[in-house]
């Protein structure tokens, strides 16, 4: 009888040792998850450390710690390079900038002299090609600047009012090419903290795209929810480019004068006043919504 109260008792004793072991591992556990989402939240060089002294437990924080001492460096070396082709993309811009300037210029002193038929042909090209180069060389030039600002400072903006100056500003593009826009707003003033010249750049960018792409509709709505939506037919834009009408210097036509900076402008700055941007395309139907949604004041 004394026997089996003793093996009772040796094995109550060891359900409370692995009961206390599997407390502890279970609490390395739980710190080792803790400092993981601690470390890649934050840019810090400090390595994940236990209480624990279990030896599987600390091998696995320290496997931990050397991947996140290889993601560091990959994260710096990502961030260096961005910076670094920021700044070349913005001297770049800058530098063309000025010679652009003036090739415009004496292209538009060569046009006050007296020359043959073919050479104002042959001028006339070659203006309509300068400008073009520079409208790029702009859009780029505003894309790095954009880049580079740190934050937009949001004021408390109607959406409505913008939009309906935006669309003023494009009506005379849009009908020129036999776009007359079919807008459907809310009467109700739709608040959100925007920022105001960054919002008007959003809805450009969307409009130029529309005057590029368009069939020959294009439908504007705006719901009381703060979605805003731009719809227009366009056969010339299939799924796969849809998927990447944001991606940086994309451009459904590679041969025309586009960088293909326009809407990944409008993806960047609509993020940046916490909204959200996607576009989607059924039976040739293109859509790009956006959606800012309510904050509280």
């Amino acid at each position: 009888m004394g026997f089996l109260w003793a093996v009772i008792l040796i094995l109550f004793v060891i359900v409370l040792i692995l009961l206390f072991k599997i407390h502890l591992l279970r609490k390395a556990a739980s710190e080792i998850e803790e400092a993981f989402v601690d470390r890649l939240a934050g840019d810090t060089n400090t390595l994940i450390d236990i209480t624990s002294r279990d030896p599987c437990m600390r091998k696995l924080a320290a496997s931990i710690n050397e991947q996140l001492r290889l993601l560091r460096q990959q994260r710096q070396q990502y961030l260096g390079g961005d910076r670094e082709l920021k700044e070349a993309v913005t001297n770049m811009s800058h530098d063309l900038r000025t010679p652009l300037t003036a090739i415009c210029g004496y292209l538009d002193l060569l046009e006050r002299e007296e020359k043959s038929e073919n050479v104002s042909r042959y001028l006339s090209h070659i203006k309509n090609r300068t400008q073009a180069l520079r409208q790029l060389t702009e859009e780029l030039f505003r894309y790095s600047v954009i880049l580079g600002e740190e934050e937009l400072t949001l004021e408390k903006l109607a959406v409505n009012a913008v939009l309906e100056e935006s669309i003023a500003g494009f009506y005379g593009a849009l009908t020129e090419k036999e776009i007359i826009p079919e807008i459907h707003m809310t009467q109700t003033p739709v608040f959100r903290r925007l920022n105001r010249k960054a919002l008007s750049r959003v809805f450009s960018n969307i409009l130029s795209n529309a005057l590029k792409y368009s069939d020959g509709d294009l439908r504007i709505t705006l719901l009381d929810s703060g979605e805003i939506l731009f719809a227009n037919h366009a056969a010339n834009v299939d799924q796969v480019q849809v998927g990447r009408l944001f991606d940086r210097f994309f451009s459904v036509e590679s041969a025309g004068n586009s960088t293909g900076l326009g809407l990944a402008i409008a993806k960047t700055l609509v993020e940046r006043m916490g909204g959200s941007i996607f576009a989607e395309s059924s039976n040739g139907l293109l859509s790009i919504h956006i959606l800012f949604p309510a904050t509280k004041d």
